[in-house]
C-alpha cells in the first residue's frame, strides 16, 4: 500500500519570504507615525501608551509620561474649568469627542491642537480606555491667524477709502458691500443700497440701450471692463465718473460676482473742459496775432517802404541839383532815409509769419538762424530731437519767443555764437536758447529798456500757454533763455498727434 504524500518542508529561502510577508502588527504602525500623537488612556485619564508622534509633538518619552493624567498637556485655564474630565464624559456618552484649543508641552511652551478622543468599549460594552490622536496644528493656525488679520486689514481699507466707491456685486449685478467712499460719492448709505440693482446708478438713456448688462458681460468675457459716462446720484445728480468692474472667480473658474471701483472725475472733466476752452482761446488769439502781424508786415512793404524808396530816390536825384554848400545835408539825409528802410525791412522781416504751417517749426528755426542771425555777423547752432511736428499754434509760440531771445543777443549780449536746442520733455517741448556773451550783470538785477519790454513778452507768451520761461547767466559766463510749452493732447482745438515724453527738466 502507496503511503500518504508528505508534506514538503519549506527551505530556508520560503521560510524567510514567507515572514517578510507578513503585515506588521498594528502597534508597530501606531508606534512608527510621526505626525501625529497617538496613545492610550486608561478609564480614569491615565497614559497607558505612547508613540513617536506623541514623543515628538509633546516633548515627553514614554517613559516620562506614561502613568501620568493626561490633564498634564492642558493649560491652567482649562484645568481650572475641569475640562479634561468633561472632556472623557462626552466621548464616553457620544463615542467619541472632537476640539481644537491650546495644549502645553514639556518645555511649557504652547501649541495649537487638534485633539480626537474616542471611547474603547469591548464586546460587552464595558469601557476599556480612551484613544487619543493629537496633531499640532500651529503652523496652520498660525497661516490662518495671518490670512484672517490680512483679510481684516484689507477689508478695514477698502471701508476706509473715502475717494473711490469700491463694493461688490453678486453673478446678477446686486450690491452685496459697501465702503464709505461708495456713500460719499454715490449719497446711499449701505443699509439702503445692499441688494439693489448696480443699474441704480445709470441715467435712463444707458438703461434702455441695456449698458449695465453689457458691461457685465463684458467683464465676464475679458476679466474686466473700464469706462467712462454719466452716473446717479441718490439724489438725482448726475456725475462724471471712472468706473472699473472685475469679474471674481474662484480656484475652479467659477464666476462668484463682480468687484466695482467708481471715481468721481466730474471736477478733473470740468477744469479740462477750462483747460481745452483756454487752448482753443490761445489758438485764435495766436492765429488772430500772426494775422494782425502779417497784415502790418504787408502795410509796412507796401506803403511805407516804397514811400521812404521813393524819397531816397529823389534825394539822390535832388543831390545833383542843389548848391555844394547843401550837399552834405542832402546825403546825411539820404543816408537817414536809407536807414530807415533798412529797420523797415527788418521789420517786416520779424512781422512776417514763419511759414511753420507749411514747412514746420525745425525749419523755419533754421531758417531764421541761417538768414537772420548769420546776418548779425553771429555764428550759431542748432539742434533738435523732436520726433514729431509740433501743433502750428504751439510751434509759432516756441519761434516767436525764440525770436525775441535772439533779438536780445543780437543788441546786448555782445556775443560771437548762440545755440538753440530743442527737446521732447513732460507731454511737451523744452527749448533754450544760450549765448557766450557778457552774461546778466546780476541774477538779480531786472531788465531794463526795450531789453525789459522783451523778457516780459517772452515771459507772457509761455505763461499765457500754460508754460513757463526762465533766464539766468553769469558776469561773462553767457545766458540762457530757457522755457518748456505744453503740447495739448490729440483732439484738442490745439492739438497734434504728438506722442509723449517723459523727463521734464
Amino acid at each position: 500500500m502507496r503511503g500518504a504524500p508528505q508534506r514538503q518542508q519549506p527551505d530556508e529561502h520560503t521560510q524567510r519570504a514567507g515572514a517578510d510577508s507578513s503585515p506588521p502588527a498594528p502597534h508597530l504602525l501606531v508606534q512608527s507615525v510621526v505626525d501625529y500623537a497617538i496613545f492610550m488612556l486608561d478609564t480614569d485619564g491615565h497614559i497607558v501608551s505612547w508613540n513617536l508622534g506623541a514623543e515628538r509633538i509633546k516633548g515627553y518619552t514614554a517613559d516620562e509620561i506614561i502613568g501620568q493624567h493626561f490633564s498634564v498637556f492642558y493649560p491652567p485655564e482649562d484645568k481650572a474649568a475641569d475640562k479634561p474630565r468633561r472632556e472623557l464624559v462626552t466621548a464616553t456618552a457620544e463615542g467619541r469627542f472632537e476640539d481644537e484649543g491650546w495644549r502645553i508641552r514639556q518645555d511649557g511652551t504652547r501649541f495649537w491642537a487638534n485633539v480626537i478622543i474616542t471611547a474603547l468599549f469591548d464586546e460587552t460594552g464595558r469601557l476599556r480606555g480612551f484613544g487619543k490622536v493629537t496633531r499640532d496644528l500651529t503652523e496652520r493656525r498660525t497661516a490662518e491667524e495671518a490670512l484672517r488679520e490680512s483679510e481684516e486689514r484689507f477689508r478695514l481699507l477698502v471701508q476706509s477709502v473715502v475717494d473711490y466707491a469700491i463694493f461688490m456685486l453678486d453673478t446678477d449685478g446686486h450690491i452685496v458691500s459697501w465702503n464709505l467712499g461708495a456713500e460719499r460719492i454715490k449719497g446711499y448709505t449701505a443699509d439702503e443700497i445692499i441688494g439693489q440693482h448696480f443699474s441704480v446708478f445709470y441715467p435712463p438713456e444707458d438703461k434702455a440701450a441695456d449698458k449695465p448688462r453689457r458691461e457685465l458681460v463684458t467683464a465676464t468675457a475679458e476679466g474686466r471692463f473700464e469706462d467712462e459716462g454719466w452716473r446717479i446720484r441718490q439724489d438725482g445728480t448726475r456725475f462724471w465718473a471712472n468706473v472699473i468692474i472685475t469679474a471674481l472667480f474662484d480656484e475652479t473658474g467659477r464666476l462668484r460676482g463682480f468687484g466695482k471701483v467708481t471715481r468721481d472725475l466730474t471736477e478733473r472733466r470740468t477744469a479740462e473742459r477750462v483747460l481745452t476752452e483756454r487752448r482753443r482761446l490761445l489758438a485764435h488769439l495766436v492765429e488772430a496775432q500772426e494775422l494782425e502781424r502779417r497784415r502790418i508786415a504787408w502795410d509796412v512793404h507796401d506803403d511805407s517802404i516804397q514811400s521812404m524808396v521813393a524819397v531816397g530816390m529823389r534825394l539822390q536825384l535832388l543831390a545833383n541839383r542843389v548848391p555844394p554848400e547843401l550837399l552834405g545835408q542832402v546825403r546825411r539825409l539820404d543816408e537817414s532815409v536809407s536807414g530807415a528802410v533798412g529797420r523797415l525791412r527788418d521789420l517786416s522781416f520779424r512781422l512776417r509769419p514763419p511759414g511753420i504751417d507749411r514747412h514746420g517749426l525745425a525749419e523755419a528755426l533754421g531758417a531764421y538762424l541761417g538768414e537772420v542771425v548769420t546776418g548779425w555777423g553771429l555764428r550759431h547752432a542748432f539742434e533738435h530731437t523732436l520726433e514729431w511736428e509740433v501743433p502750428t499754434e504751439t510751434a509759432i509760440t516756441i519761434f516767436r519767443i525764440c525770436q525775441e531771445a535772439l533779438i536780445n543777443v543780437h543788441k546786448h549780449a555782445r556775443a560771437s555764437m548762440v545755440k538753440v536746442s530743442l527737446a521732447p520733455a513732460g507731454h511737451g517741448v523744452l527749448t533754450r536758447v544760450t549765448d557766450d556773451g557778457v552774461g546778466l550783470a546780476s541774477p538779480l538785477d531786472p531788465p531794463t529798456g526795450r531789453e525789459h519790454f522783451g523778457v516780459i513778452e517772452m515771459r507772457e507768451r509761455a505763461e499765457t500757454a500754460d508754460g513757463w520761461w526762465t533766464m539766468h547767466g553769469e558776469p561773462g559766463g553767457g545766458t540762457t533763455v530757457e522755457f518748456w510749452l505744453p503740447i495739448p493732447p490729440p483732439g484738442d482745438p490745439a492739438g497734434s498727434t504728438a506722442p509723449s515724453s517723459d523727463g521734464q527738466s
